[in-house]
């Protein structure tokens, strides 16, 4: 797990001259908006596709197309209905239906102005006729309005088992009333419901704050662990058993500053070498062992952040994007002898404004992903360089050529008969 907090830091420096040059990413495209966004304010829209949302009740479409044999970024607004021009969005976020089902839903809350009363909705967009499914401008007109009694915070989707054995997808949103609410698709009346919480998500009950950033991860034999960070600062974890469900153990630590981010993640990967990282495993130590990233706090408040394989050895990195307009890369160094294992900073790429949410996912479906930024400006794009990742791909074809023993005449006609 890991957790980041919004205590402000101005202490800049200690960093290696080099560290930029090392960034596996260079630029393809920049999309700027009209009004700043925030950290609730981009998501995935189906395997190729971004939603952006700006403050200003605009929501914009980013995706890759094909142009006169070339592909080129195209960023388009998207009128979803039931937002009104005056409207502040706070979050949105967006998820295809399990199988077997299809449709992607698409979960927008934002704060109507109407003079003497603020009032929040939450509109949830899923179009169920056929072959409009996927079709997001069919999607933006089908809408169902809720008004809310809360202020909303974050959206997020995730996964929980049926009964049946299978799967569907829910959506979490929080709120400044203190709780998470639960919206579950109601699949005879073709709509979505709020439902107790407590029904499918018993760890998200009576917590101790408003909740800023929450995560879910499914682990084997039937589990889950369930994170959150929140205002106060405090930061809370839960074994589940999704069977029934049941907490198993539960867990929480407190820190001094709101909690911005929290992530539940794998480190290292089956293919990776043999080390461990047991010590650190919140599954069985929960949080009684902290790791603290170093020189994480040299760059302004950490507001967002993703973990991703961006130099394909195999091993997880975590990257870091922070309001002092950096985006860190941190590697995980595994024990040496009687030495600790630790993160070590690899490199480091600085940006014109603000860093306020990122996401990794393949634009162009060419099997290779690309990582895009948000920042108060606009949408930043960044594809890995085609000259280092050639040069990666020749090297493992080469590596691989030479493990495999030639056949000699007598053995190939042998093979033959």
């Amino acid at each position: 797990i890991i957790y980041s907090s919004s205590l402000l830091r101005k202490e800049f420096g200690n960093m290696r001259p080099d560290s930029e040059d090392r960034c596996p990413f260079v630029e393809d495209s920049f999309s700027r908006f009209l009004s700043q966004s925030n950290i609730y304010g981009l998501c995935q829209a189906g395997e190729q596709g971004l939603l952006a949302a700006t403050l200003k009740g605009k929501v914009a479409c980013f995706r890759y197309q094909d142009y006169q044999q070339r592909i080129r970024p195209v960023a388009k607004e998207v009128q979803f209905t039931y937002i009104p021009v005056d409207a502040e969005i706070v979050s949105i976020d967006a998820f295809t239906k399990s199988h077997p089902n299809r449709g992607l839903v698409v979960g927008i809350t934002f704060i109507k102005d109407s003079g003497d009363k603020a009032t929040p909705f939450l509109n949830i967009y899923c179009d169920y006729e056929p072959g409009s499914e996927f079709n997001m401008e069919s999607i933006a007109q089908s809408c169902l309005n809720l008004e809310l009694q809360f202020t909303p915070f974050q959206l997020y989707h995730t996964e929980v088992q049926c009964e049946d054995g299978g799967s569907e997808t829910v959506f979490l949103l929080s709120g400044h009333d203190q709780r998470i609410h639960l919206y579950k698709e109601n699949a005879s009346l073709h709509q979505f419901e709020e439902q107790p919480v407590e029904h499918l998500f018993p760890e998200l009950l009576d917590l101790p704050s408003n909740v800023l950033w929450m995560d879910v991860l499914c682990i084997p034999g039937g589990q889950r662990l369930s994170a959150y960070g929140c205002q106060n600062g405090c930061v809370g974890l839960a074994l589940v058993k999704q069977a029934g469900p049941e907490i198993l153990q539960r867990w929480q630590i407190e820190q001094d500053c709101p909690v911005s981010s929290v992530l539940l993640f794998p480190l290292l990967s089956h293919h990776g070498p043999p080390h461990t990282l047991t010590q650190q495993d919140v599954e069985t130590c929960g949080m009684s062992r902290p790791m603290c990233v170093a020189d994480s706090n040299l760059y302004d408040a950490v507001v967002c952040a993703l973990i991703i394989d961006c130099d394909f050895d195999g091993e997880k990195e975590i990257l870091l994007g922070t309001y002092g307009q950096e985006l860190l890369c941190y590697k995980f160094c595994p024990p040496i002898g009687g030495a600790a294992g630790h993160f070590q900073m690899v490199w480091r790429r600085s940006f014109k404004s603000p860093l306020l949410s990122i996401i990794y996912l393949d634009l162009t479906g060419d099997g290779l992903k690309e990582l895009a930024v948000l920042t108060l400006k606009g949408l930043h794009v960044l594809q890995h360089s085609l000259s280092n990742t050639t040069d990666l791909v020749l090297q493992r074809l080469a590596t691989r050529v030479s493990k495999i023993q030639p056949l000699t005449c007598q053995d190939a006609e042998e093979k033959l008969l």
